[in-house]
């Protein structure tokens, strides 16, 4: 493998450095103590590191072969990305084949993946597949919310998670169908609506909890 390191103006490194998370959102605010505040997200660095990489200077492009990227607690991986140059500033990745979008609680998979870039850390990521999946471990429970869809948009500074084309996602227990979901992984609350003029409407199966089960 090979790490590429990165200028320092551009405050980015080639560690990989997870940091703690909460749940699928990668800047929740964590408690810190006033001598050792908790950097930004955008001042976090950004890691890279693949098994192969080739440039091309004719189109200021880079191809990347089984790749890593990371910044504090968010992770993407995929057998290959491509990129118009070594910026992070605002710039967008595209990844393809077993495209793994990870972070402490929670997954995005995929076929393929763009990943958008602002202001030296990750903005959004958009995944597409057949299906595009993601799942994150609910709070204070052992059950999994789980969605897949033929797209999916994760907003990082909002937290939420956009399924669209055959969207489906489940708390674990009760499923929920339609266009559009939106879920919100730090409230771990979903938003589900048809838009007006089409006959889809949204679908909800509920699932009676067995009376003997812990609540």
């Amino acid at each position: 493998y090979m790490a590429v390191s990165f200028p320092r103006s551009l405050a980015l490194s080639a560690v990989i450095a997870l940091a703690p998370g909460s749940g699928l959102a990668a800047d929740v605010p964590a408690a810190t103590s006033p001598a050792a505040p908790r950097p930004a997200s955008r001042d976090l660095p950004v890691s890279l590191d693949a098994a192969s990489s080739e440039v091309d200077y004719r189109t200021n492009t880079v191809n990347f072969r089984d790749v890593v990227i990371s910044q504090g607690g968010m992770r993407v991986a995929a057998e290959s990305a491509r990129a118009t140059g070594l910026n992070f500033e605002n710039a967008t990745w595209n990844f393809r084949g077993n495209v793994r979008i990870t972070v402490d609680g929670g997954s995005l998979r995929s076929d393929e993946a763009k990943v958008d870039f602002a202001a030296n850390r990750i903005a959004r990521a958009t995944i597409s597949g057949s299906p595009a999946q993601f799942e994150q471990k609910r709070a204070e429970t052992t059950e999994l919310a789980r969605g897949r869809a033929g797209l999916i948009v994760y907003d990082v500074p909002t937290g939420t998670v956009k399924l669209t084309q055959d969207a489906w996602l489940t708390d674990g227990r009760n499923d929920i169908s339609g266009q559009e979901l939106v879920y919100n992984v730090r409230e771990q609350r979903v938003q589900a609506e048809a838009k007006p003029g089409n006959t889809d409407r949204v679908r909800i199966t509920i699932r009676p909890r067995d009376p003997g089960a812990a609540p």
